[in-house]
């Protein structure tokens, strides 16, 4: 009997060992947020170059600024480790590129163990698989989707750049119920401190009533709308104020279907 417990005593302090070396190595993974803030800026802006002169136009990669502010599957994650979950926000300057009102693009990153990535972008920005160069020919887009590595050793010290984090409003339309009642969905995405504020509804003249959010980056939401819509209301529309991350710069109308 003494001779069993001792063997299940080794067996279990062996699974702990296990597993706190698995958690050890998970934190000490060479794969960072700083680190990616650091690299994709680089890689990008180089890439960057690349596309405009095949487009005929000069750019620099100094003269672009980029900065990045990168995450790992939301605020419940520690920001480090490989995986296809990093989302990166990325802002830099071109005038014949503007920003969209936020301020920056997603791009989303498959982080591999060797220290190496894969990014794509935000085509509005980046532009689709395929583009046409300064002599009119259809030719592969090297800023759609490009790799690039860090070195492991670098060093590891925040970069301080933060992005709010964009509130939406994602329903593609609004089905009340038989009393008129409805609800919308929202979104929070990747930035920083999640998102929080009011939204004001209403329908032609109508005021349907405020509504207050607070979301955590990367989570979804439903907003249930205080009044009832009017008998014959065609759309709603939607005012965001918000105190914390960003919101659309201007009301958003979404159209009524009835059952």
């Amino acid at each position: 009997m003494r001779r069993t417990i001792l063997i299940i005593l080794v067996a279990l302090v062996a699974i702990v060992g296990l597993a706190s070396a698995v958690t050890a190595g998970g934190s000490t993974s060479t794969v960072t947020r700083a680190r990616l803030e650091k690299a994709l800026p680089v890689v990008f802006a180089n890439t960057y170059v690349d596309q405009a002169h095949i487009l005929g136009r000069n750019v620099t990669a100094a003269s672009l600024h980029a900065k990045a502010m990168c995450d790992k599957h939301g605020p419940d994650v520690a920001d480090n480790g490989p995986g296809g979950d990093w989302n990166c926000l990325m802002s830099w300057t071109d005038p014949q590129v503007p920003m969209p009102p936020e301020g920056y693009g997603k791009f989303e990153l498959n982080v591999h163990s060797n220290d190496c990535f894969t990014a794509s972008g935000p085509s509005k920005l980046t532009g689709f698989l395929t583009i046409t160069d300064k002599h009119g020919k259809d030719v592969t887009n090297p800023l759609f989707e490009f790799d690039g590595c860090f070195d492991p050793n670098s060093d590891n010290i925040a970069t301080g750049v933060f992005y709010p984090s964009l509130f939406a409003v994602t329903s593609p339309n609004l089905t009340p119920d038989g009393h008129g009642r409805t609800s919308v969905k929202a979104t929070c995405g990747t930035g920083a401190q999640g998102c929080a504020g009011t939204v004001v509804a209403t329908a032609g003249k109508v005021d349907l009533g405020t509504m207050p959010f607070k979301l955590k980056e990367e989570a979804t939401g439903t907003l249930r709308l205080p009044e009832p819509l009017p008998a014959g209301a065609k759309e709603v529309t939607f005012t965001v104020l918000p105190t914390t991350g960003a919101g659309p710069p201007a009301p958003v109308a979404i159209p009524v279907q009835r059952p």
